[in-house]
């Protein structure tokens, strides 16, 4: 059964909207997937990015806010039977199969280099157990925790797209963790530790890992060298270390 959300206004049923898109959209602007057409919304009030059997809500710097069971939100994973009010509209979820989740939303976010602009998505509560899987296991492998990004005069590295939408572009890795990918096809972290930077698969929809110079790197991190060609969800990036 695919997530859906029921519009009302007043306690009448205005329409229900699939959430059959990766993101979609509410405000009052006509290009929103969910249009309100009142002057308490937002052009772009709100968005859902769905994942799996898995909803997260987040605010778009709205003007009057987003609230969900009457609290104010800037992001929040949705439950089956929540009522999000956007002006004096009420949006209520309805996902019988949804994981639930933890209301301060601090979810692992996927940078996205096969879509265009690199958009980063909520990975699901899966990915979540993962990526708490991967962080044990890198530091039984690696033995020492995650650096925080580098300050001034520091060693910063960042990767450069090579095939796909966001050819060319670079991404700085300014994070002790990135990870990067396609949710349900294929993701990998990059971790940075005090003897260089690591990458370790989280997921694969289909069983494969990312590959290192046109090698799968299997289960275990593997460190990263100046000018390695990784490649991710069948994107290719060159690793640049400085």
């Amino acid at each position: 059964m695919t997530a859906k959300l029921i519009l009302t206004h007043d306690g009448n049923t205005i329409g229900e909207f699939e959430l059959n898109k990766e993101q979609m959209t509410i405000g009052r602007k006509p290009e929103n997937d969910v249009q309100i057409d009142n002057l308490a919304v937002s052009g772009q009030h709100a968005k859902i990015i769905t994942i799996l059997n898995d909803s997260f809500l987040e605010d778009m710097n709205s003007t009057n806010g987003t609230y969900v069971n009457g609290s104010l939100v800037k992001k929040h994973a949705l439950q089956d039977g929540d009522t999000v009010t956007i002006g004096k509209h009420q949006l209520r979820y309805i996902n019988k199969e949804a994981s639930g989740g933890s209301d301060d939303f601090e979810k692992t976010m996927i940078i996205r280099p096969d879509a265009a602009g690199m958009p980063a998505s909520a990975g699901s509560p899966t990915v979540e157990r993962q990526m708490a899987e991967v962080n044990k296991k890198i530091e039984e492998q690696i033995g020492k925790p995650a650096e925080q990004p580098a300050g001034a005069g520091g060693i910063t590295a960042k990767l450069q797209v090579l095939s796909g939408a966001n050819s060319g572009k670079e991404l700085a890795l300014t994070k002790a963790l990135t990870t990067i990918g396609r949710p349900g096809q294929q993701v990998a972290a990059i971790t940075r530790r005090p003897q260089g930077y690591f990458i370790i698969h989280v997921e694969g929809g289909d069983g494969s890992f990312p590959t290192i110079n046109g090698e799968q790197i299997g289960t275990q991190a593997q460190a990263l060298n100046d000018h390695d060609i990784i490649e991710v969800a069948g994107v290719k990036m060159e690793f640049f270390l400085g």
